[in-house]
């Protein structure tokens, strides 16, 4: 079947923005044509199946693709559907048993047996196949299956995101806890280190509050929009950082609300994964906490471009 995709120009990221006419839930990005064509043939799919699987209602807003399924009373979310692709010879063991030790907190001496019924009970399996949560957990490779389920770093020389020379630029992938250590890396290699009331051998404190950064880092991973077949774009520049995750606030969230606390979990599985793997608690602090220890965030919900953009000045060129 041929379908018609309306393309135009996000005027923020310079980005190409296409929405499928016969789909119109299918509305992705990329930076040309030809990685645009790409996701939209894969938010096809994704869209496609979603219309296949046994949902009596689906929920669809202006921006994108389903973002909260319902069956019956129900709540079914994003992450808890099936990858048709997988199976359970894709799941890393050793990332399940670590979430075990999380759980028992190394206290139980009785040892838990890794099978099919564990997985199914800790939500990474249904029916054989990983869900998208169990896939960004616990598979031993999960872009092999979501090749743009990733992180794209670049440090630019100069100001602009067309320039064409750069410092570092990464391809961050594996699972999400691995996904958030290496951008943090990538952060505390690439930003300098400045001297604030330590003594002379003591290491430099990092231009940006590293426990801001840990938090948008983590906001970005769990609360992104995994209907978006994009990456998280990770930018540093000469004279800010830019944190761009797939998707904008949901369910009436403003960038007020965030700030004062308010929270709706777009992603149920990850966030509880998270909560036991990650620095996450799931309390609506992390922007609360991310600002009050670098007040100088600018936070902005992109509709049009139905992106969610973090920028920071570099103090340097305050």
């Amino acid at each position: 079947m041929e379908y018609t995709i309306r393309i135009k120009q996000n005027p923020v990221s310079g980005w190409l923005i296409g929405q499928c006419e016969e789909i119109p839930e299918v509305i992705t990005q990329g930076k040309d044509m030809d990685e645009l064509m790409m996701m939209i043939e894969d938010a096809i799919e994704l869209a496609l199946k979603c219309r296949r699987d046994e949902f009596n209602k689906t929920f669809i807003d202006s921006n994108t693709i389903v973002r909260k399924l319902i069956v019956g009373k129900e709540k079914k979310f994003v992450d808890e559907m099936i990858i048709p692709e997988t199976s359970i010879s894709d799941i890393n063991k050793d990332k399940v048993n670590e979430y075990i030790e999380h759980i028992h907190q190394k206290h139980d001496d009785n040892d838990v047996i890794i099978n099919d019924i564990l997985y199914q009970n800790l939500g990474i399996t249904k029916n054989g196949q990983l869900t998208l949560g169990g896939l960004l957990f616990f598979a031993k490779k999960p872009q092999k299956i979501r090749h743009l389920f990733c992180v794209k770093a670049i440090s630019f020389y100069g100001n602009s995101i067309g320039g064409l020379n750069y410092r570092d630029s990464r391809d961050i992938i594996g699972t999400l806890p691995d996904m958030f250590l290496e951008s943090l890396s990538f952060f505390r290699q690439n930003l300098k280190h400045v001297q604030r009331g330590q003594n002379f051998n003591a290491v430099g404190i990092l231009e940006i509050s590293e426990i801001a950064l840990e938090e948008l880092i983590q906001n970005a991973l769990i609360h992104r929009d995994y209907t978006q077949n994009s990456p998280i774009r990770l930018m540093i520049f000469d004279n800010r950082i830019e944190i761009i995750s797939p998707g904008c606030l949901p369910n009436n969230l403003t960038v007020e609300k965030i700030k004062l606390g308010y929270a709706v979990v777009r992603n149920n599985l990850i966030a509880s994964y998270s909560a036991k793997l990650l620095r996450y608690r799931g309390f609506g602090s992390g922007i609360i906490r991310a600002v009050e220890n670098q007040p100088n965030i600018e936070l902005i919900n992109d509709d049009e471009g139905n992106q969610f953009i973090v920028k920071i000045p570099r103090e340097e060129f305050n």
